[in-house]
């Protein structure tokens, strides 16, 4: 059923799995059907192995930046190295980009200042979130993958589908 053609066309299909499995990543779980579910884990997966094998890949640049004075100054700068620079335009190519939403009661002040020089929030909190949390994962139990669960609800009311919940272990 994971290769099951979701009764659409290439193209909604395609973007139908790139929207929940942004979603999925953004939000820690999913509720759709069965066979949606399992091509979503799949290309799920697919990306956070990805990220977990790149994460770590960083260079440490040193730039001169003028301040408003003209005054200039060595600062040190920590940018991606090559893989994590492919890997990070891949995930971006793939995923949709989902913005950072303001809290309850959160001031705007208070909400740019969290939210400050963060582009693509989606892509930073797998690299800074899932990627080193399922590598530690890897190392203590000795295996990768497996980064998705599948519980299974009731049917679907209109259709009988099988329902699902796909969430991040």
């Amino acid at each position: 059923m994971a290769n099951d053609k979701l009764g659409l066309p290439s193209k909604e299909r395609r973007a139908l799995i790139r929207n929940q499995v942004s979603h999925l990543l953004w939000y820690g779980k999913l509720e759709t059907t069965e066979a949606r579910a399992k091509s979503v884990r799949s290309q799920a997966e697919k990306l956070l192995t990805l990220a977990i094998k790149t994460y770590e890949d960083t260079a440490k640049v040193t730039k001169t930046i003028k301040d408003a004075k003209g005054v200039k100054a060595d600062r040190e700068v920590v940018n991606d190295g090559p893989a994590k620079l492919a890997v990070r335009r891949k995930l971006m190519s793939y995923l949709y980009d989902l913005q950072e939403q303001r809290k309850e009661k959160e001031s705007k002040t208070a909400f740019k200042a969290r939210t400050l020089g963060i582009n693509h929030p989606l892509i930073e909190k797998i690299f800074n979130v899932y990627a080193p949390k399922y590598d530690a994962r890897a190392k203590e139990l000795g295996q990768g993958g497996g980064y998705t669960r599948i519980i299974k609800l009731a049917q679907r009311r209109g259709d009988g589908a099988q329902k699902v919940l796909i969430e991040l272990i």
